[in-house]
């Protein structure tokens, strides 16, 4: 459904574009070479108009608040992952003795 309602504003970049290039072919000298940047700007925006909403629609069911993509903290709320690398020592919660002393 997205790609439809993607189609009225690639519609009126390309009539845009189009009138650009229009227009740029009647002036001379540096408006004709900026209406034809502008006319081919307002074409690949409306080709990436139509690739967003195409890629929208192929990724609409997997990404969401519902589904949502896989975390493994996701049930933890508490839990983050560690910075990489080793990881901390264990601590424990009893104090230990001091080593002997060597004479």
């Amino acid at each position: 459904m997205i790609y439809l309602l993607a189609l009225l504003p690639a519609t009126a970049l390309t009539i845009a574009g189009y009138l650009a290039l229009f227009l740029s072919a009647r002036s001379a000298g540096g408006m004709q070479t900026f209406g034809k940047l502008l006319g081919f700007w307002a074409f690949t925006l409306a080709a990436l108009v139509i690739l967003g909403a195409l890629f929208a629609a192929a990724h609409h069911r997997h990404h969401g608040m519902r589904g949502g993509m896989h975390c493994p903290w996701a049930h933890e709320p508490d839990a983050r992952p560690g910075p990489p690398g080793a990881p901390p020592p264990e601590q424990s919660a009893v104090p230990q003795a001091a080593p002997p002393a060597a004479h």
